[in-house]
């Protein structure tokens, strides 16, 4: 079993199989699962969980926990006055009313924190909660204490504060009508290596400093002047006051200020006033452990040690608190420190008012608690006990939520202390646990109820040894073989199938957090049918004896198949968009590519385009089939994406081309993103041919024919250049074969005219036969 956060998962181990099933508190019975055998281990189980006392509660042959949700033991039969179920719950003790005003005639009643004692009954884990509200009042008591270090370093420092108590008096009283100054000194502690202690400088530590010769004896802390509300006293105080020296950087102003917080009575802090104590200094402080330099090993008894003389007598036998405790008895007296010198000390008085803290004292380590703050805003902080920027008079709450985590020894009570910081009011809260029974109170022993064998308490019987039985009606000796034969399904079962107890005959099965067991044996109960995702019969039908028993609409052995198809229907009617078939209510797709609810989704399906191109129409263009508004918005609901130009060069898209009513072409991609969610690209407009211009038509055509025309001469002026040329020289050889004969010829002879005009007549023929070529 793993439990974790309220929530718990079963783990079975089966025939090599794991099955994991997951419950919460809400749905499984953690009173019944704890095998409770008394009232008092009942409410401890869970803060929900009752005890019924009741005597006759119970079936037959069941062995009834009488431990469980009270309002399941209601229903079992247990009536309301036996049910012991106790809550926490708060009682208040002291409450008056928060006060408006500090000062005045009741100033020793004025009240800052509501309620002011209260009772707290806390059953374990049972949480409960109270307010409180704080209001600090407007001119409200102040006492501040101003503690200087009178070392030589703080010469200049001591002139500035000459007067300082009547700027203070003055700017405080703007904020209060109440207010008392007091003063003390401090320096270090006069042994060395902390200051000069050779016999010279007893009486005067800057014997021999040029720069400043004069100055009075080291001295740890000396309070001179207890709080006052003369203003006068306290300048007449630091006009008295002289530096003094010491030998190292740090002072000895911790053990000054743990005198001044301690020492109550002679500081003169007043408790109905709010406590501020000013520590002026120009260097860090010595801490715990320094003074063994010293050889101081006793460490700080956080005690006043203030003599006669109003002087720190321990300074020279103890060693320097330690910041812890410091700070425990600043927080134990209800004073602020404040680390200041030329600060303005009711500025920071405003500041630290405007504040509103709470702290714990006291808190017992059993009880856990939770805050959350209600400011001035009105808004609920949970996990702060804090409120700043507050006006003097402004009202604020907490809600504080306490919770048990355990019951201590019977008879105990404990107690704790919230303080606002810096406040004398306190809420005092006692508490006690209820851990124990009332039932527990009428306790018979011997009880006739249990046959004079056994102790009666809260309904039961605890029987004696060598006894047995709800009654202990029974004796051990009876327990045989035969006897418990009766008792066993079968020779070589369990006794009660492991699941009941076999008493005087009969099988009394156990109860489970899981369910029923039942049946003659025990062999029966209502939680081991086959379960779906963890959930019993995939809570669609009922578990008897092991087999589920099927609601109406749902079949197999979980119960987990659904006969509905209504799941199934795709956006256009039909059933898993026509690409598969519909099992147990869920769409089973067959076509290639396809997926989704209903298979809708199917980029490579061939009609894929054909069933996009719908939506683009109505969508961009609101036409086609589904041009209706309504059909249109709940078909498509793809996101589509209009481009100027379409890109076609991603593989992972479709791409789907369409002729329009107006023989246009629309272009448009289809594809899937990783998150399941369809996306179409599509151009703006679709792609349209535009008709030529008449004019350009004609001026083509004419020019088309002119050119083929001088085409055509070309190529006949071409062809009748090459045929001359061919024919020339043809001419040409014959030509010169004829010469060749005429000059080779034995036989011819060239005629001689016998008129020289005859020759003349005669060349010009064969010029006129030759072409006129000469």
């Amino acid at each position: 079993m793993i439990i974790r956060g309220g929530q718990f998962a079963l783990v079975i181990f089966r025939n090599n199989f794991v099955t994991l099933y997951r419950f919460s508190w809400s749905c499984l019975n953690v009173c019944m699962s704890g095998s409770a055998t008394s009232c008092e281990e009942c409410l401890l189980i869970h803060p929900s969980c009752a005890w019924c006392a009741q005597e006759d509660f119970g079936q037959v042959r069941t062995l009834n926990s009488r431990c469980d949700f009270s309002q399941n033991l209601l229903k079992r039969g247990c009536n309301a006055p036996f049910i012991e179920n106790p809550r926490s719950g708060i009682s208040l003790l002291r409450s008056k009313p928060l006060s408006s005003k500090g000062s005045g005639v009741t100033q020793y009643d004025v009240i800052q924190i509501y309620p002011q004692k209260i009772s707290l009954s806390l059953r374990p884990g049972d949480q409960t909660s109270f307010e409180v509200q704080v209001r600090p009042v407007e001119d409200y008591p102040v006492d501040l204490y101003y503690l200087m270090d009178l070392s030589l370093s703080m010469k200049d420092d001591l002139d500035t504060i000459r007067n300082l108590g009547t700027k203070l008096a003055e700017e405080m009283r703007k904020l209060t009508s109440n207010f008392r100054l007091g003063f003390g000194s401090f320096v270090d502690k006069n042994i060395s290596p902390f200051s000069y202690t050779a016999p010279k400088y007893q009486d005067n530590p800057c014997n021999g400093y040029k720069l400043f010769p004069n100055c009075v004896p080291t001295f740890g802390f000396r309070h001179l002047l207890s709080l006052t509300d003369k203003v006068d006293r306290f300048n007449e105080e630091v006009q008295k006051q002289m530096v003094s020296r010491n030998r190292d950087a740090p002072e000895g102003g911790f053990d000054a200020i743990l005198q001044a917080a301690v020492c109550k009575e002679k500081i003169g802090w007043r408790k109905e006033a709010y406590h501020l104590l000013v520590f002026a200094t120009d260097d860090v402080p010595h801490l715990a452990l320094d003074g063994r330099l010293g050889g101081l090993v006793y460490p700080h008894d956080g005690q006043c040690h203030l003599n006669d003389k109003n002087e720190y007598s321990a300074a020279n036998k103890m060693d320097y608190p330690s910041l812890a405790l410091l700070g425990e008895k600043l927080a134990e007296n209800n004073i602020f420190l404040i680390f200041a010198v030329t600060k303005r000390h009711y500025v920071l008085y405003k500041n630290i008012r405007s504040k509103v803290e709470l702290s714990v004292w006291d808190h017992p380590e059993d009880l856990n608690l939770a805050f959350t703050a209600t400011c001035q805003d009105g808004q609920p902080l949970t996990g702060l006990r804090k409120c700043a920027d507050l006006k003097i008079g402004d009202t604020v709450s907490f809600n504080v939520t306490v919770d048990a985590r355990g019951c201590p020894p019977k008879g105990t009570s404990k107690s704790f202390t919230i303080r606002p910081v810096g406040f004398k009011d306190h809420l005092e809260v006692s508490v006690d646990y209820r851990c124990d029974c009332s039932c527990t109170d009428f306790t018979q022993t011997n009880s006739s109820r249990c046959n004079s064998a056994g102790t009666y308490s809260c309904g039961m019987c605890g029987c004696e040894p060598g006894h047995l039985g709800a009654r202990c009606e029974c004796e051990e000796g009876e327990v045989n073989h035969q006897y418990l034969s009766a008792c066993r399904e079968a020779e070589g079962k369990q006794v009660c199938s492991g699941r009941g107890e076999c008493s005087c005959n009969q099988c009394l099965c156990y109860e489970s957090e899981f369910g029923k067991i039942y049946g003659t044996f025990c062999e029966c109960d209502d939680f081991s049918c086959a379960r779906h995702k963890g959930i019993l019969c995939s809570g669609h039908g009922e578990c008897h004896c092991g087999e589920c028993k099927c609601h109406a609409g749902y079949i197999g052995d979980n119960c987990n198949c659904s006969t509905e198809t209504t799941s199934c229907v795709s956006d256009d009617g039909k059933i898993c968009s026509g690409r598969g078939s519909c099992v147990c209510g869920r769409c089973q797709c067959t076509e290639p590519g396809a997926f989704g609810d209903t298979c809708e989704k199917c980029p490579t399906c061939p009609d894929a385009c054909g069933t996009k191109r719908e939506c683009i129409e109505c969508r961009l263009f609101n036409s086609g089939r589904l041009a209706d508004n309504q059909t249109c918005q709940r078909m498509c609901k793809d996101e589509i994406i209009t481009v100027e130009t379409l890109k076609t060069d991603d593989s992972n898209t479709v791409q789907c081309v369409y002729k329009t009513e107006n023989d246009c072409v629309m272009k448009f991609t289809y594809s899937e993103h990783a998150s399941g969610q369809s996306v179409l690209t599509a151009l703006k407009e679709p792609e349209c041919a535009v008709a030529p211009d008449a004019k350009t038509v004609l001026l083509a055509v004419v020019g088309s024919i002119l050119l083929m025309g001088i085409v055509l001469l070309a190529l006949w002026k071409l062809v009748i250049t090459i045929h001359d040329r061919r024919e020339f020289a043809r001419f040409q050889s014959a030509r010169s074969r004829a010469r060749y004969e005429m000059a080779s010829n034995p036989v011819y002879k060239q005629s001689i005219p016998s008129h020289p005009m005859e020759m003349d007549f005669h060349m010009h023929n064969i010029k006129s036969c030759n072409g006129g070529v000469h």
